[in-house]
């Protein structure tokens, strides 16, 4: 049997929490025949409704499940963990400012980041999920030097899949023929939903789809919008597609890239190919080998359309740095 493999999430007690448990411990993170042991980590006063859960992962069976911890203590909890979930965050409440958002989960993620540098394997790989999420990465990532930046995540994935799908609809194709769709930017309203590279049954998505005002406009505007338009449906936030993209996020870089394909993940900008801004965590397409690493990929076309949008979710981004400037220190 293989070595253990230790896996944090923090706000575990919540709703994407709730969806993201139990696919860790069945095997759907990190395969079939890899035993886990689960950190979680939420507040002192939702312990109780984690330890419902608690319960109800062991009334599972599990048999990848060897061990369930859980906490308060960040440093406590991250000890030792070989992958870390960072979903907890503050929900951003009814007149609230962004910068106010930013300045208070930033908070949280400088914490965090230290408590993950002071406890957690130094090959410990982190998917930052609590927004915003892409600056939560960069302030957690800086708070953590004696980890790789490049072992830091902003995930992007629910995006990728949520544009994944809008094209194979829109192209009459299945949802598995859908190929090289990239995030480009925040995960925010200003993300860039890339039409121009994706790929359906291996040849350009504008050869199927032909409609180019349709891609400007309504497809990047329900990719833009679409986890408004879940929380206006169902009065909460996309829980079970969040969990489910997070679990693709990280274990997009435990498997190999198929060959020509490749993903979108939120990644320290230092030395991409594609001139972007410095010391950001900005969504580019990605590939890996499969051994936790990844490398930006080099060459994607960018034309007119594409530039203007990624100028834009690059000043977004900067935007947010400056704001959390005193955080990064």
């Amino acid at each position: 049997m293989k070595a253990l493999k230790r896996v944090a999430v923090t706000g575990a007690a919540g709703q994407i929490a709730y969806s993201l448990l139990f696919r860790i411990a069945s095997g759907d993170f990190l395969g079939f025949d890899q035993p886990v042991a689960l950190h979680l980590l939420d507040l002192p006063e939702s312990i109780p409704m984690l330890e419902g859960t608690k319960m109800e992962l062991e009334d599972c069976a599990f048999p990848l499940l060897k061990e369930i911890k859980m906490g308060s203590d960040a440093e406590e909890i991250f000890g030792g963990v070989h992958y870390a979930f960072l979903v907890g965050a503050k929900p951003r409440g009814p007149g609230m400012e962004r910068k106010d958002l930013l300045a208070d989960n930033g908070k949280i993620f400088v914490s965090q980041g230290r408590a993950l540098n002071n406890a957690a394997s130094k090959d410990v790989r982190v998917l930052v999920v609590g927004n915003p999420c892409n600056t939560n990465c960069l302030i957690a990532m800086h708070h953590a030097p004696d980890l790789s930046k490049r072992h830091f995540h902003a995930m992007t994935r629910l995006d990728q899949n949520r544009a994944s799908f809008q094209l194979a609809l829109k192209g009459g194709v299945d949802i598995s023929e859908v190929s090289n769709v990239t995030i480009w930017g925040n995960h925010s309203s200003t993300q860039v939903p890339d039409f121009v590279n994706a790929k359906l049954r291996g040849k350009p998505a504008t050869s199927l789809i032909t409609d180019r005002k349709w891609l400007e406009k309504d497809f990047v505007s329900i990719v833009q919008k679409r986890g408004a338009e879940v929380i206006a449906l169902r009065g909460k936030s996309s829980a079970a597609s969040a969990a489910n993209a997070a679990i693709g996020a990280l274990k997009q870089v435990t498997v190999a890239t198929k060959s020509g394909d490749w993903f979108s993940t939120g990644v320290y900008t230092n030395g991409n190919p594609y001139g972007i801004e410095k010391d950001l965590v900005f969504s580019f397409p990605c590939r890996s080998k499969g051994d936790g690493d990844y490398e930006i990929v080099p060459g994607a076309h960018l034309d007119s359309f594409l530039k203007e949008k990624i100028a834009l979710t690059q000043k977004e981004l900067m935007e947010e740095r400056d704001l959390v400037r005193e955080l990064l220190r």
